[in-house]
């Protein structure tokens, strides 16, 4: 996610690094390409304006904190401002009972999986949701959503023979207020371009259900494009607010840099992959650290705690005593990786990191992790809790099972012994207090 843009940040900042003093000049030249960084995300030209007059304002009229360099109070500056462009954070209103929350969205802009992943989601957070497959005008939308609700184990209504979607919405609403169900979400239609019958069908569904939501999922890859539908649907539906989704892409970051400044609605989710699980509450500030290359820990830390059950819980305390006492095996660095897959695709785990988003993808990508799991996969149970049994011909045997070579084998092995043999210099230091389970090696 903002590959692109951020790496223009960080390269900007590390060169007003070099440059050591922040003078008018220099805060100048920083804005110039402050202006082109946003425009190349697709910031409307605007929005880009005014932001890089603000900080530029901010930036020459007030002066450096103690203990900031010129770069850092320039980075402040930068970060204050981004997160004040994103707005504050919004949440769905959800009142009524049930709660009414209709989807809208153009073809193609990933609105039925979104659907799912919505009442995926709020089904994880105690709420009872129902869905509803409106989406009649595309080929296989209703058997995409009535397959993906079964997966999650929430029900859904399919239309009946001749029903339209407006007949198919109401009685999934009386269906779902008799079945005790607490959240209605409506998959509409969606069509190629905005329409007159696709806006007629939506005002006829605001009419009828009054819903305390109506959410608009958006390609977060089409930049300004995502305003300009933005504008057209909060003209004649009343959108309250906005799901970007395909963001785990390298989205150039302009639909969400400029929806709250356009519209003055906020971005309440963004989706981060094809998973169920992959939709993610927008977080400004975690947002605008990601732009700016400084990861988002906070988000990293949900994404842990939504993944962990209450097994996994304990699993992980187990992690960790035994890695205070370094008496952890290859056994357990196998039981973290698979709860690391849990939280998801690890390059969007890892731009979660302070500077993530610059490490070299390939040394740390999902075949990497494979190769890692086959390897240990391939051992005994003995080899895996006492590796210094491992001599040439087991490791030799691990290889081929593994369908990798001895150099590898030895290299993971080595790195296992390097972790285990810090975690035992850390643990004599006294400096290995209770802290999170991690993966290191």
């Amino acid at each position: 996610m903002l590959e692109t843009i951020s790496a223009r940040m960080q390269g900007l900042f590390a060169r007003l690094g070099r440059r050591g003093v922040l003078t008018k000049e220099t805060v100048e030249e920083a804005a110039d390409e402050l202006r082109v960084s946003l425009l190349e995300a697709d910031v409307a030209l605007a929005v880009a304006k005014e932001f890089v007059y603000k900080v530029k304002s901010r930036a020459l009229g007030s002066q450096v904190l103690p203990g900031l360099t010129p770069q850092q109070h320039f980075m402040k500056v930068v970060r204050d401002e981004l997160t004040e462009l994103l707005g504050a954070s919004g949440q769905l209103a959800l009142s009524g009972r049930p709660a009414v929350v209709l989807l809208a969205g153009l073809q193609g802009s990933g609105k039925t999986t979104t659907a799912a992943k919505l009442a995926g989601l709020l089904s994880r957070r105690g709420r009872r949701p129902v869905l509803a497959a409106c989406d009649l005008s595309r080929p296989a939308a209703v058997e995409q959503l009535a397959s993906l609700a079964s997966s999650l184990g929430i029900e859904c209504a399919t239309p009946r023979d001749g029903e339209s979607p407006l007949e198919l919405a109401s009685r999934a609403l009386l269906e779902a207020r008799a079945g005790g169900a607490d959240t209605l979400l409506v998959d509409t239609a969606g069509r190629m371009h905005i329409d007159a019958e696709l806006m007629a069908e939506m005002r006829a569904l605001v009419a009828a259900l009054r819903p305390s939501d109506v959410v608009l999922v958006l390609d977060g890859m089409t930049g300004q494009d995502a305003v300009n539908v933005a504008g057209a649907f909060g003209e004649q539906v009343g959108v309250t607010g906005f799901i970007l989704a395909k963001m785990d892409g390298d989205s150039r970051g302009g639909a969400a840099l400029t929806l709250r400044h356009a519209t003055g609605r906020p971005v309440l989710f963004v989706g981060t992959g094809e998973r169920p699980g992959d939709l993610e509450e927008f977080n400004p500030q975690g947002f605008a650290d990601r732009v700016l290359g400084l990861g988002d820990l906070a988000g990293l830390i949900g994404k842990a705690q939504a993944a962990m059950d209450a097994e996994g819980a304990a699993e992980a305390e187990r992690f960790a005593k035994k890695a205070r006492k370094a008496e952890l095996t290859l056994e357990d660095f196998l039981s973290q990786m698979k709860a690391l897959r849990r939280m998801g695709p690890l390059s969007g785990l890892l731009e979660m990191l302070p500077g993530g988003a610059a490490l070299p993808k390939d040394a740390f990508s999902e075949a990497a992790l494979s190769r890692v799991e086959a390897i240990i996969l391939s051992m005994t149970r003995q080899e895996r809790r006492k590796p210094e049994v491992l001599n040439g011909s087991r490791r030799k045997r691990i290889a081929m099972g593994s369908g990798t070579t001895v150099a590898e084998v030895n290299s993971l092995v080595k790195r296992f012994e390097e972790a285990r043999k810090m975690m035992k210099r850390l643990t004599r230091s006294g400096k290995m207090q209770r802290q999170a389970p991690f993966v290191g090696f």
